[in-house]
């Protein structure tokens, strides 16, 4: 039971390492550009709105992808800021630990974090 639980302790610590140390390019995150607006009446400049040459629908795509951009930066900072601290709160508990003994809230600790690190790997990825 100690060798699996030094199994999982190790993958998770290995995860949050790279989880952390992951490059993530923040360009080029969202491809999906929202429906486009409805058939209209073509401007001074001969462009309809919705239009993807559009320099107005252009600009307010890359503000949006932008915003959505940073916000998940912050989470992805957010989650990995709890990742860490759930990880120092799980070494410390099993350091309190012998080899004979095992607690049940070290066990749903390590859960918690491997959870929480799926889902900023997760977000990372989108």
């Amino acid at each position: 039971m100690w060798r699996n639980l030094k199994g999982r302790l190790l993958s998770i610590f290995t995860a949050l390492t790279l989880i952390v140390c992951w490059p993530t390019p923040v360009h080029a995150q969202f491809t999906q550009q929202p429906p486009a607006i409805g058939q209209g009446i073509p401007d001074a400049s001969g462009h309809k709105p919705g239009d993807d040459n559009d320099p107005v629908n252009k600009e307010l795509l890359e503000k949006l992808e932008k915003k959505r951009n940073e916000a998940r930066q912050e989470e992805i900072v957010k989650d990995t800021n709890k990742l860490l601290a759930l990880a120092t709160e799980l070494k410390a508990d099993v350091d309190k630990t012998n080899k004979d003994t095992l607690s049940i809230d070290v066990i749903k600790k390590a859960d918690e974090i491997e959870k929480l690190a799926r889902t900023v790997r997760d977000k990372m990825k989108n």
